[in-house]
């Protein structure tokens, strides 16, 4: 049986267990936070590079702390060699930003043996996360899928899909449109929520049978994922 006694070390003088340990309640709680960040994501795609590095971060973040340990000369010197690297991820959304503190808080935690702050910290992320993540306040429009597509300078086509988005469409939302070519064409892109028993393909074909519009291309949430 595991005595916890073992684990309840110095950062002086960590145990072989003690550090195993550490590293792997990182991952654990690290594979946690991803498969929160999955569950609870509400966009049309995320990154699974941006999952790997929840799961990797702590497991980086532990390592680091336990070869710092109670050492103020190898603190300053982790500090000089991260600052040679250069992070030049632009993180758009806010949200991926916390997910990004919870894996390097878990892991601070863990590197420094401070297991039950690690473990309810991370359990009180997750249970506020889902919290969030039902609440009503927290809940705007939801889209099924991202459509794309050229239609002729034209008003009276323009009229014409968003006549075909509202038959078959509870709400749908234009998001960006630039101009093609000598301008002649223009280039929309609409997030859709699909109505109730309405399926890609009759999306489709009533886009299809406008006249003037090509180029469609309608990628669904689940098909997005990044690789």
């Amino acid at each position: 049986m595991l005595d916890y006694n073992v684990l309840t070390t110095s950062m002086a003088n960590p145990s072989l267990l003690a550090v195993f340990y550490a590293f792997l309640l990182s991952f654990v709680l690290g594979t946690i936070i991803a498969v929160l960040y999955i569950k609870t994501f509400q966009g049309l795609s995320y990154s699974r590079n941006f999952l790997h590095c929840l799961v990797l971060c702590p497991i980086l973040t532990a390592i680091a702390m336990q070869a710092i340990g109670d050492n103020v000369a190898r603190g300053i010197g982790m500090i000089g060699a991260i600052s040679i690297l250069r992070f030049r991820t632009n993180i758009k959304d806010p949200r991926d930003m916390f997910f990004i503190f919870a894996s390097l808080a878990v892991g601070l935690a863990a590197g420094v043996h401070a297991y039950s702050i690690a473990t309810i910290g991370a359990l009180c992320f997750v249970a506020a996360t889902l919290v969030l993540a039902k609440t009503p306040f927290a809940h705007g429009p939801q889209f099924d899928a991202l459509l794309r597509l050229q239609l002729r300078r034209d008003e009276s086509t323009v009229r014409d899909l968003e006549k075909a988005l509202t038959e078959n469409c509870r709400h749908f939302a234009m998001i960006s449109v630039r101009e093609m070519g000598q301008g002649d064409h223009l280039d929309y892109a609409y997030q859709l929520k699909f109505k109730p028993q309405v399926s890609d393909h009759a999306v489709l074909q009533a886009i299809q049978g406008i006249s003037g519009a090509k180029g469609i291309n309608l990628m669904k949430q689940e098909s997005i994922i990044e690789v």
